[in-house]
């Protein structure tokens, strides 16, 4: 009995420094919002708000269905912004009150939920923090991305749909709809390529650090020998073209091709030649969409693709000097990711170097630290 004051002075002394420890995290925290704030403009953001419910209440607003439609995206989008920052903003003030009273009362289970509480708080100002940074010309749009299997044969088919998966669990972790454009199967298994569209404000800008080649190692299982294989994959991601890009496209400039949808294996899946195939003849670019119900469907999709590539095109084009002069020397090209799962587990950027051992959660959709990492750099480069 004569050691129990003694250890119940430790750990009045350990709740005495945690608490300045939470203290000082919680005023660095709150700076940190304040920052975010400033950056997004919240009295602009209220009044875009306010703006578009002003329209959405327009009794007129769904005689144009592709304008209503519009108007209550944003105005959803919009409201869940502000949301987002001002629900943080009263976690944080309550969380001051609530660690207060729970060392007062001295209550450890209390004074742990307030730790873990800063925690997650820690990490959604981040993840806003780094929101903030994406402020390129077509950032805030949805993004059209496409993924080509390259060099390596079936690996490379099989690991191309491998990485349509990771992406389209991303958007499915994070509540972002996507819309499959087209998927060309290969022969043995895997896919040629694959276009989709996923549906979030600030999407593109996210997933824009995505676009360049990632490389597979691993023990190939279409190899009867078990030997290592190493196979690539392209990505491309595009912002979504709306209305005010003015990418004219006369239709001399295009040939318009339809054909009947199938699935894997040649498998019809459609009665009717309702898959539209669109070559732009000037440049040779060709696009599909056959995951619509009907051909007027399809080749809206696939001339949106069109404008897409066309508009990236035209800016690829302004910046290509200067791309040759940065790129120069570079002995990776585009190559931005390695996937190993053998002959140890790793997933790892070459631009940044974040890297993790767990490529399982990876190719599960768990991206985040690699997309906060490159549009960290990204802005690092820039400046």
């Amino acid at each position: 009995m004569a050691g129990a004051p003694q250890a119940a002075g430790r750990i009045a002394v350990t709740l005495v420094d945690v608490s300045g420890d939470f203290e000082a995290d919680l005023k660095d925290l709150a700076g940190k919002l304040s920052q975010v704030e400033s950056v997004m403009d919240l009295d602009g953001l209220r009044a875009q708000v306010a703006d578009l419910e002003e329209q959405a209440a327009d009794p007129n607003l769904w005689d144009n269905p592709e304008a209503g439609q519009k108007v209550t995206s944003q105005l959803s989008h919009r409201q869940a912004e502000l949301r987002r920052v001002t629900d943080l903003r009263q976690r944080l003030d309550d969380l001051g009150v609530l660690r207060e009273l729970a060392v007062a009362e001295g209550d450890p289970a209390s004074i742990a939920e307030a730790q873990d509480e800063l925690a997650q708080l820690a990490k959604e100002i981040d993840t806003l923090e780094v929101r903030t940074l994406l402020s390129g010309e077509y950032d805030d749009r949805n993004a059209v991305v496409t993924i080509r299997s390259e060099a390596g044969g079936v690996d490379a088919a099989d690991w191309a749909e491998m990485l349509l998966r990771m992406y389209l669990r991303w958007a499915e972790r994070h509540g972002y709809p996507t819309d499959v454009y087209d998927i060309s199967y290969a022969e043995e298994a895997g896919i040629r390529s694959a276009t989709f569209k996923v549906s979030a404000p600030y999407v593109y800008g996210t997933l824009s650090v995505e676009q360049g080649t990632h490389r597979l190692v691993r023990i190939s299982p279409f190899d009867n020998q078990g030997r290592r294989q190493t196979s690539f994959a392209h990505v491309e991601v595009l912002p979504e073209v709306e209305e005010v890009d003015h990418v004219d496209i006369p239709e001399k400039d295009i040939r318009v091709d339809v054909f009947r949808s199938s699935g894997p294996g040649g498998q019809s899946v459609n009665t009717t030649d309702s898959a539209v195939r669109i070559t732009h003849l000037p440049t040779g670019i060709v696009v599909s969409c056959q995951n619509e119900k009907s051909q007027l469907q399809n080749k809206a999709a696939a001339m949106k693709v069109l404008q897409a590539k066309l508009l990236q095109r035209k800016k690829d084009e302004e910046r290509a000097e200067l791309d040759a002069l940065r790129d120069a020397g570079s002995s990776w090209g585009n190559q931005m990711r390695s996937y190993v799962l053998h002959p140890y587990q790793m997933v790892k950027d070459l631009r940044t170097e974040y890297e993790v051992g767990n490529p399982s959660a990876v190719l599960d959709g768990d991206l985040d630290g690699f997309l906060d990492a490159g549009i960290r750099w990204r802005k690092q480069q820039a400046s």
